[in-house]
This record gives C-alpha cells, structure tokens and sequence, in this order.
C-alpha cells in the first residue's frame, strides 16, 4: 500500500459551504491506493471541514444560517465581551466557529474510492465574510 498527499485549493466567496468531494474522489482515484485511510486537514484557523448532506442545498444555507445565530459577528451587542476585533467583526466569531467544528477528517478508502454515504459530500465551510483561498491538505495511506 502507498501513501499519497496533496494540496486540495479552494476559493471561497465568503461564509458558506463549499463542496469539493469531486476533487477528492479523483485524486483518491488516480492515487492508486485501493484500501486504506484518507486525512484532510484545513490549515487555516477561520475554517472548518464537514462532511455533510449534499442532495438538498437547504441544508448547507441553514446550516450557514444556523452557526450565524450562534455565533454573531462582534458588532453585535451580545459578544462586547470579546477584545480581538481588529481583524474585522467576522473575525473572532470566524475562530470560534472553527473551535466548534472540525478541522481535519478521516474517511476510509475501499477501492479506490473514499467510503461516503449516498447523500455525504465533503465540504469546506468558511467562516469569513470576504473571499479567500483555503487549503486543505490531504494524506492518503
């Protein structure tokens, strides 16, 4: 058995899911390790990594909807108990968010194609209202 790692870039256009299983399916494929275990690490502390429905983009929007409620950005006036702002008010709401969920996954590897359920899709889910490219590395063994 081999061990492959890439670099999986990702352009955002601000707070959202982002599904990238594609990429992964056919770098998974092309790898050509049949059996084994797939890591994907996000390396960036205001982003998180899920793998999540992707049939129903409802879910993806109230799942955006949802954390937004939970964590407000820090000009709203129940998070005037934070003091790193001057990132910009998405900022610390961004970090917290990321400390919630996931940064890094495992996905077992059956031939030659990670092992989702019929509705998984991976997703990388920003936290930050301006656009960014993340990066998710990815081991393969």
């Amino acid at each position: 058995m081999g061990t492959e790692q890439t670099t999986f870039t990702i352009a955002t256009r601000g707070q959202g899911l982002y599904e990238f299983t594609g990429d992964v399916t056919a770098w998974v494929a092309q790898a050509g390790v049949h059996l084994g275990l797939l890591t994907l690490f996000v390396r960036h502390t205001s982003a998180s990594l899920l793998i999540q429905e992707n049939a129903d983009p409802e879910v993806r929007t109230d799942l955006r909807n949802y954390f937004a409620r939970l964590v407000p950005p820090t000009t709203d006036p129940s998070m005037g108990y934070l003091t790193h702002t001057y990132e910009g008010p998405d900022d610390m709401s961004a970090h917290i968010k990321a400390a919630m969920m996931p940064v890094s996954l495992s996905i077992p590897v059956s031939d030659g194609r990670p092992v989702l359920g019929t509705w998984q899709g991976i997703y990388l889910f920003e936290h930050r209202d301006a656009p960014h490219v993340r990066q998710v590395a990815a081991h393969l063994g």
